[in-house]
């Protein structure tokens, strides 16, 4: 089995306080939303939810199966969230990104830090498309969840 490991950082600047940055960051319907591909998220306990998730890296697109989980909690500072999922034939994939809230008068500095490891078919794509799929997809989910939690509260 070919592997390919990478390590991705990125910041947002959240228009919304911490304490409901951290809120949301801990909210199982509001993950889902922002897990690309997410097609399911399932609670199995506190901190921890079967996912199903479908995604497209280059020519292949594939069906994992797997678990996400929430650790490391520093309430409402900083947290890791896990993901590690079986796709059958094609591999696996496994990540984990290491999320920092920062108190930026009202608004909420978020940091990331994304280590993402793949194995099987996929790993054969090549570093680089392995490499530009998980900055895209690390892209849209923080990018969505920064959408979300900066949204006006009605």
């Amino acid at each position: 089995w070919e592997e390919n490991s990478l390590e991705l950082t990125g910041e947002y600047e959240i228009a919304a306080p911490r304490e409901r940055v951290w809120t949301l960051l801990n909210d199982p319907a509001v993950l889902k939303e922002c897990i690309p591909g997410c097609q399911e998220l399932t609670a199995n306990g506190d901190n921890e939810f079967a996912a199903t998730v479908v995604l497209k890296i280059g020519p292949i697109k594939a069906k994992f199966n797997g678990e996400v989980t929430l650790s490391d909690k520093v309430h409402p500072e900083s947290y890791k969230i896990s993901g590690e999922g079986k796709g059958g034939i094609v591999g696996f994939a496994k990540g984990s990104a290491d999320v920092h809230l920062a108190d930026n008068g009202g608004s909420t500095a978020l940091t990331y830090t994304v280590h993402a490891d793949v194995g099987g078919k996929i790993a054969q794509l090549g570093a680089r498309l392995i490499s530009s799929t998980s900055k895209k997809l690390a892209d849209e989910f923080f990018g969505k969840f920064a959408k979300i939690a900066g949204a006006p509260v009605a």
